[in-house]
Parts: C-alpha cells; sequence; structure tokens
C-alpha cells in the first residue's frame, strides 16, 4: 500500500478538500484528503486518500480520470473484507466512483502510482489492471520455457494464461474453484 508520504509527492502536496471519511469500515479515525483541480470534463482529475488520524495508517487511494470517465481505487489489504462488506451493505451504489462510474481496483502500488501520474500529465495511460503473480523458481523456468517454445514473451504467456483462466471462470465458476481452488 502506498505511504502518506507517496500520495503526497502525486499530488504535490496540494490538497483542496478533507474531511471525516463517510463509512465505517476503516474505523471511527478515518479522514479523506483531496486533491481536484477543478475541472468538470475534459482535463478533470482528482486523487483522494483515506488514513487514519491516529496512526497514519493508509486505507484507501483513488485517481479519478474525469476525461476518460475511469475510476481506480486501492484498498489496503488488511480493510478490503471490512470495505467489501460495507459495500455489499450500501447496495449497488456502493461501487459507483460518480454517476455510472465504478471503480476498477487494483492490487499494485506502482499501477496505482503510473495511472495518477499519467491522468494528470493528460496523457494515455495503460488501462489493463497489473495482477502480482508469484512464482517459484522451478515454476517460473517452467513457464520461461513454455512462453519461449511459443515464440512469446513472458508477460505476453502470463496475460493469456490468466485471460482463459478468467474465460474459464465465467463459463462455470463452481467447477472452477473445485479446480483451482482445492
Amino acid at each position: 500500500m502506498i505511504s502518506m508520504k507517496e500520495f503526497m509527492e502525486l499530488v504535490d502536496y496540494k490538497i483542496t478538500v478533507g474531511g471525516d471519511y463517510g463509512w465505517q469500515c476503516f474505523g471511527p479515525n478515518s479522514y479523506q484528503l483531496s486533491h481536484w483541480n477543478g475541472i468538470h470534463g475534459t482535463g478533470g482529475w482528482s486523487a483522494n486518500i483515506v488514513f487514519s488520524t491516529k496512526s497514519q495508517k493508509v486505507y484507501c487511494v483513488e485517481a479519478c480520470d474525469y476525461t476518460n470517465d475511469r475510476a481506480y481505487r486501492m484498498i489496503n489489504p488488511d480493510y478490503v473484507k471490512k470495505h467489501n462488506k460495507e459495500n455489499k451493505d450500501r447496495g449497488e451504489l456502493g461501487n459507483q466512483a460518480w454517476d455510472g462510474i465504478n471503480y476498477v481496483d487494483l492490487e499494485v502500488d506502482d499501477d496505482f502510482m503510473q495511472k495518477c501520474l499519467a491522468i494528470q500529465a493528460g496523457e494515455v495511460y495503460d488501462t489493463r489492471v497489473q495482477v502480482p503473480v508469484d512464482f517459484t523458481d522451478e515454476e517460473l523456468l517452467k513457464y520461461m520455457k513454455a512462453a519461449h517454445e511459443r515464440d512469446i514473451t513472458f508477460n505476453e504467456f502470463v496475460v493469456q494464461a490468466i485471460t482463459e483462466a478468467v474465460r474459464v471462470h465465467k463459463a462455470d465458476p463452481e467447477r472452477f474453484g473445485q479446480l483451482y481452488n482445492d
């Protein structure tokens, strides 16, 4: 999870608004700071952080791209379950960033930071979501060889594998769970 310092550097230490966080999932001392560049629509963006006023622990960061109607969010892994429960209790609008735009949840710090920087700069950015993967040395060698045999990069190989896993899961989630979640 990115730190308060990293977030403040992302927004060049410019805060436009702050206040108590409206949800209960992060506890009674949760506070939100935001930077909005003041532009609605094309050229507009904002970045938000929710943290503890007692410990400075970061609970959530968000980057909103009003030019392309995209919203990205990264929730501290220790609080995802609590957040998801409150989100479910709030109904279908709980995941909404604004007017019909839902958050895309991110898991990799660098993914959030790169998207946020590009949004601020008005640059084109990769909308795919980076997924953390952890392989043993043996698995890594096996998968790199398999990618080489297919004459594709390792990254392309991993993207194909994840895409196929998502396709199989969508087709039959119960069977997927039986096969892959021993």
